[in-house]
């Protein structure tokens, strides 16, 4: 059985990895879709990801998903 899986990033998760490296690490949003991409395709999933900053757009996106 396939899921349907979104995953909703928020506000300046798009900086993970460019900034206060020592305290957020190295590891890019970007990279972090692929292994998750590639997790949901190992695991027969499907996924969507979406990176907002703004609020409006996440809160939109959340409202969408209860259908």
């Amino acid at each position: 059985m396939t899921s349907n899986i979104k995953i909703i990033n928020g506000p300046n998760l798009n900086l993970l990895g460019e900034r206060e490296k020592e305290k957020y690490g190295v590891l890019t949003l970007d990279k972090i879709k692929e292994k998750c991409e590639k997790f949901a395709q190992n695991n027969n999933q499907k996924l969507t990801f979406l990176q907002s900053n703004i609020e409006g757009e996440i809160v939109e996106e959340i409202q969408k998903c209860r259908k």
